[in-house]
């Protein structure tokens, strides 16, 4: 029970830890709570938990398979470069080009929150890896074992620790209504610094092997 324990705050914090930079799940999160209400940001982050616990439990089931295999970690380490990339110069264009304007709460479907909530997580290529490493540490650790109560425990707790902060960016930013042009323009520069800045670690990665 103990090693449970442990494996959840383990796993809730890295969870947290990583989720907390900006990054275009929580900004996407501050973005709906500030443009269309507080519930919708509420809906988007379940929305992008629920991807993240999938994607933590395909996590676990890999990472045996990336241990046994470590070209294939080569292979997503340098595809890894072209999206960073990619990302990078994309955010810039649209910061660039982003008329300042008003937002306003509009009625929007909850169902429709909810979805672009998963879909924007199932697109984060960086989930899966990180998770399968995650997994790893903990498994040569001794607080995770291929047994069905770990792995809940870990899935779960992925979820919880990511769904938490992007709780804590709906409410912050759902109260800075007046600041929101300013938030909305600059937030795509902090994207497109934070893709660049994940290019170079990445490239330090593979470089140094």
């Amino acid at each position: 029970m103990t090693h449970i324990i442990i494996l959840f705050f383990a796993t809730f914090s890295a969870a947290f830890m990583t989720t907390v930079p900006p990054g275009l799940l929580n900004m996407n999160a501050a973005k709906t709570s500030v443009e269309k209400g507080k519930v919708n940001g509420i809906i988007f982050s379940l929305g992008v938990s629920s991807m993240i616990m999938v994607q933590a439990y395909i996590a676990v089931l890999i990472s045996k398979f990336l241990y046994r295999n470590p070209e294939v970690i080569d292979l997503l380490l340098k595809i890894a470069i072209g999206v960073f990339a990619f990302f990078a110069i994309y955010f810039f264009v649209i910061a660039k080009r982003k008329q300042v304007k008003n937002f306003k709460k509009v009625n929007v479907s909850k169902k429709n929150s909810f979805f672009k909530g998963i879909l924007l997580a199932a697109l984060n290529l960086l989930t899966i890896p990180y998770y399968s490493g995650l997994n790893a540490m903990w498994n040569e650790a001794g607080w995770i074992q291929f047994e069905a109560k770990d792995i809940t425990t870990f899935v779960v707790a992925a979820g919880a620790g990511t769904f938490s902060v992007l709780y804590l960016y709906t409410f912050y930013f759902d109260k800075l209504e007046t600041k929101t042009n300013r938030f909305s323009k600059n937030s795509n520069y902090i994207l497109s610094a934070l893709m660049l800045v994940l290019l170079v670690i990445t490239l330090i990665r593979i470089f140094y092997r």
